[in-house]
Parts: structure tokens; C-alpha cells; sequence
């Protein structure tokens, strides 16, 4: 008997969609890590920040954030340096620190009875039918098919749904986000954002997790992305940064959208979250452009399948009206000129009662 909706992804997008979608559907949602017995290979790369839109959004979805989830230090204070022009101002912001892997297992720990979970499975290839598409996925070197009327996209940056269906048409700008844990014995009071047009053309982050500290960046992914990031680590480490051995590195694809790259999918896919091109393209934050991408796919389910393509693309219509306006935010961020004028100007900054070591 085929599913009815086989989601693949179970980050926040995925599983907030399986969590809000009828109950009278039958719904396979599939992802590579096994986000229950905890067995992973690769953690997320993700700095593991919780945005105030992403915050509200779980709140009205009813959903409170469990201590379990957030890590040491919790912070409300940004720190931006600005290589380009050798400035630097201090921002207060409300994220929560979080545990990346610890908030999606929660969110999943929210997935009802009647969601079948395919977890530790990789998603290989799909097939169109008659009435939809025939997926195949690999489970412990063993391929795995099922037919489903609706295939959902909810895999990220580098969606295998969407390239698979879409390739030919997809424009959307991709950046390789890298970033590694390591030794510190400071606990840094601030998060970082680095503007350096020598590393990148997006921007860097330093997070302070756990006794360690995290320094990522999203690069061009081209050959020079390592000697990049090898660059801001020594740029930082100049700049009065503490730091020694790598724990471990992380990498992932990250896309920085424009309106013309979003896609909401055909008769028989959606896409949602990263995979859809819902992020966004000025700070790269994700996880409110998730949870609320999935809560429009499922409004636009819960009449049924047939009809769902234009229902979506009716209810996804504010948030992709958001994405375009966050990209009005690009010039004053990452053009240097810009950039130096409002950081000078000092709107918005926070003055510190502290000094750094």
C-alpha cells in the first residue's frame, strides 16, 4: 500500500510538517541520521542559535523550548568586526544557544504514532508513476523502495528532492558553511559576526558553546575555501582571539536565495524549509523560515492532495514576500561602503560596560 506523503528530512521543517499534517494520512518521513538512538556520523552544521521570529513561531505553535535543549552560555550581545574597514560595534540581540542535534530530537519527539519513522536511511533516487513517485532510499548497504503520492522535500541545502526534479531550472546561489569546535578556557560574553571580503562575500560567526568555541564561515565553495577559512582563523587569532586545537569540523551547503530561486514544488512534491529556498539571504537564519514553510504546506494539505499546488503557493506567498524584502538588508550589510557608514553612525549599537582581555 503506498504512502500517502513521504517526507524527506527531519530536521525542524520535516518534522514540524509531520507533526501538523492530518492524522488520516499514511506518511513515511525519512532522514540519514538516527536522531533517536543518537547513533550519527555527522552532526548538523549549524551554529544552533534561536532566532526571536523562530522563537515566536514555536510559541504559537504552542511549543515551549525544554532546558534540555540549550547550552552554556545563553548571551544577548552580537560583536561585529569589520576587516574591511577596522570597525567593530557591540548589538544586543535575544538568540537562545542551543544544541542543535538535542532541538530537531525534540521537534521529532513531537512526530504522532501514525508517522513512520525511516531514521539512519539515506535517500538515493526517485521515479515518476502514474500517480506520483516511487522513492528509493538505502538502510545498513540495503536499497529500500515505496511509492508515494506526495514526495516532500525537506532535506536541506543540497536537497536531493530538488535537484533531482528541478535541476534544470535551479539558479539558486550556494555557499559551503564551514566551522569548527575548539579549545578555549574563555567563555567569550558575546557572539561574533565578521565581515571580511578576503574570506567571503557572506559573513563569518564565532559562538561561544559548551567551554568551546565555534568559528564558522560561508564560503565560495571552490578550491580556495579551506586556505579562507585558515585566513579568518588567523585573522581572528590576531585580533585577540583564544583558541587551540580543532575538536572537530563541520560542513554543509547553505543557499543565499533570490526571489526567482524559491520553489515550491509540482502536482506531486513540495519543497520546504532550505530546500525550497526558504532562509534568509542577508543573515542565513533558517529556523523560523522552517517552521513556518511547513505550517503553509500543511494548511494547504489538510483539504487534501489534489489542488495542494496552488493553495501552497497562495499561503507561501508573505513568507516569499519576506525573503525579498530581507534582501534590501544585503547593501548595508556586505557592501563596505554602506556598511562602514552605519556602524559609524552607531544606530542601534549597544555601549559596553566591559573591556575585552
Amino acid at each position: 500500500m503506498p504512502y500517502d506523503i513521504a517526507i524527506i528530512g527531519a530536521g525542524p521543517a520535516g518534522a514540524t510538517l509531520a507533526r501538523l499534517l492530518p492524522k488520516y494520512y499514511r506518511i513515511l518521513l525519512l532522514d540519514r541520521r538516527d536522531l533517536i538512538d543518537g547513533e550519527n556520523e555527522k552532526s548538523k552544521c549549524c551554529g544552533g542559535l534561536l532566532a526571536p521570529d523562530a522563537q515566536q513561531m514555536l510559541g504559537k505553535m504552542g511549543l515551549a523550548v525544554p532546558t534540555k535543549v540549550l547550552v552554556d552560555p545563553q548571551i544577548f550581545l552580537v560583536r561585529t568586526i569589520d576587516f574591511d574597514n577596522y570597525l567593530e560595534r557591540y548589538y544586543q540581540r535575544f538568540y537562545f544557544n542551543l544544541d542543535r542535534q538535542r532541538f530537531d530530537e525534540w521537534l521529532l519527539s513531537s512526530v504522532p504514532d501514525n508517522v513512520d519513522l525511516a531514521l539512519g536511511c539515506r535517500f538515493n533516487s526517485l521515479s515518476e508513476t502514474r500517480e506520483g513517485y516511487e522513492i528509493a532510499f538505502m538502510y545498513k548497504n540495503r536499497i529500500f523502495t515505496e511509492k508515494v503520492k506526495l514526495l516532500v522535500g525537506a532535506d536541506g541545502a543540497w536537497s536531493g528532492v530538488r535537484r533531482q526534479i528541478f535541476d534544470e531550472k535551479d539558479t539558486l546561489k550556494k555557499y559551503i558553511a564551514i566551522q569548527e569546535w575548539l579549545e578555549t578556557d574563555k567563555t567569550i560574553p558575546y557572539y561574533g559576526a565578521v565581515f571580511d571580503s578576503n574570506v567571503t562575500d557572506f559573513y563569518s560567526w564565532t559562538i561561544s558553546k559548551d567551554q568551546k568555541l565555534i568559528i564558522g564561515s560561508a564560503l565560495a565553495p571552490d578550491k580556495d575555501a579551506k586556505a579562507k577559512f585558515e585566513l579568518l582563523k588567523s585573522n581572528l587569532r590576531e585580533y585577540g582571539f583564544e583558541f587551540g586545537n580543532c575538536i572537530k569540523r563541520e560542513g554543509s551547503y547553505l543557499v543565499r536565495p533570490r526571489k526567482k530561486d524559491i520553489i515550491t514544488g509540482n502536482d506531486h512534491a513540495a519543497l520546504i524549509g532550505e530546500a525550497g529556498g526558504f532562509i534568509s539571504p542577508s543573515s542565513a537564519e533558517g529556523i523560523s523560515f522552517a517552521l513556518k514553510s511547513a505550517y503553509q504546506l500543511a494548511i494547504s494539505l489538510a483539504s487534501g492532495i489534489e489542488g495542494f499546488q496552488k493553495r501552497y503557493r497562495k499561503n507561501i506567498a508573505p513568507l516569499i514576500k519576506t525573503i525579498s524584502a530581507k534582501r534590501y538588508k544585503i547593501p548595508a550589510m556586505y557592501n563596505r561602503i554602506f556598511r562602514a557608514a552605519v556602524m559609524k553612525s552607531g544606530v542601534l549599537s549597544s555601549k559596553t560596560l566591559f573591556e575585552d582581555d
